[in-house]
């Protein structure tokens, strides 16, 4: 078993920090995953619908080859301003390649879907996100919450409040994998009418309920329950992040990105539907200075599905009731072992 990190964060992955900012009454935020040094980057676009900046350089054929910080935010297509305040945020600190006398930050983004959750959309002049991405730039440290914050502040499921999530693992070489994600699908991650967990076999502990897999499984655990079948469709789209300190060339970091979209498929039921636009950036900080070799090459990408799954549930797990919610949060839906 890969035993998690210490904080059981994606921070516990050398070089990275990360910040949240979020609007009670808009229900939607912004989180950002700072880098201390320029990171290896890729990413794997799965869903059909997806929000993004940034990610044509990200190929392993183009020029950039690492990023200062990555951009997860509600809003959809508004919220891609949040990156140009990271940006901002950044070239204030000196941070950016320098290109004619000039820092430039490299920072990739991606949106999810939020403007239906019951929060108030009505703003007046340009959304909000430049602000709220610029305040999680300013707030990146090693500590930050999950459940109802940053990016994760609106998401929802097909039946219950989504949220921020984050897990991490230690392999046997001492490399740390670890997964952030905004967790907002057009599907379930729990079993039927069930509050069990589909990740529930990743689960290290008790980090989301502890309670395994039900016994016996459910007669409706395949059948396929969206947020189309809602009265109060909120939204769409499981945006995250998988990193490591392992020393990743482009071309490998986009592999690691393809390999934690199996824990999407983990962990929520249906993932990847033409509803979502499902999306998984990469982050290689090295500071392990660890070369893999192929059989430690397995391990990465097996850890990458597992944590990415853990952070799914726990996302979801975390999720914060508040007023004028369209969809309950899993603690308060929950009785032990009973459907929910």
């Amino acid at each position: 078993m890969f035993e998690p990190g210490p904080r059981n964060l994606i921070t516990d992955v050398a070089g990275l920090a990360v910040g949240n900012s979020q609007d009670a009454r808009l229900k939607s935020g912004v989180t950002v995953v700072v880098c201390e040094e320029p990171a290896v980057a890729g990413v794997q676009v799965l869903g059909g619908a997806p929000g993004t900046r940034e990610t044509d350089l990200l190929a392993p054929h183009n020029l950039v080859e690492g990023v200062h910080a990555v951009v997860l935010s509600g809003g959809s297509a508004f919220g891609l301003d949040a990156a140009s305040s990271v940006q901002a945020a950044l070239r204030e600190k000196g941070v950016g390649f320098e290109v004619a006398g000039q820092r430039v930050p490299i920072i990739p983004a991606a949106i999810l879907f939020d403007l239906a959750n019951g929060g108030d959309k009505d703003w007046k002049g340009y959304p909000p996100y430049r602000e709220l991405g610029h305040a999680a730039a300013k707030s990146a440290a090693i500590e930050f919450r999950l459940g109802s914050h940053g990016a994760g502040a609106g998401a929802t499921t097909a039946k219950l409040k989504g949220g921020l999530g984050s897990a991490s693992c230690v392999l046997p070489n001492g490399v740390t994998v670890g997964a952030l994600v905004a967790v907002n699908p057009v599907g379930s991650p729990t079993i039927g009418e069930t509050g069990h967990f589909w990740a529930a076999p990743f689960e290290v502990g008790a980090e989301f309920g502890g309670l395994g897999l039900p016994t016996p499984f459910p007669a409706d655990a395949r059948k396929v329950v969206t947020k189309l079948d809602s009265a109060a469709p909120g939204g769409n789209t499981t945006i995250g992040i998988v990193a490591t300190d392992a020393k990743l060339n482009k071309a490998a970091a986009r592999r690691l990105a393809i390999a934690a979209h199996d824990g999407f498929a983990r962990a929520i039921w249906p993932a990847h539907t033409p509803f979502d636009g499902d999306l998984i950036f990469s982050l290689a900080t090295g500071r392990s200075g660890v070369d893999l070799e192929m059989s430690a090459s397995i391990e990465l990408h097996a850890a990458a599905a597992s944590v990415m799954a853990r952070a799914i549930a726990r996302g979801v797990f975390t999720a914060e009731k508040a007023e004028g919610d369209v969809f309950p949060v899993w603690s308060e839906r929950h009785n032990g072992p009973e459907p929910i």
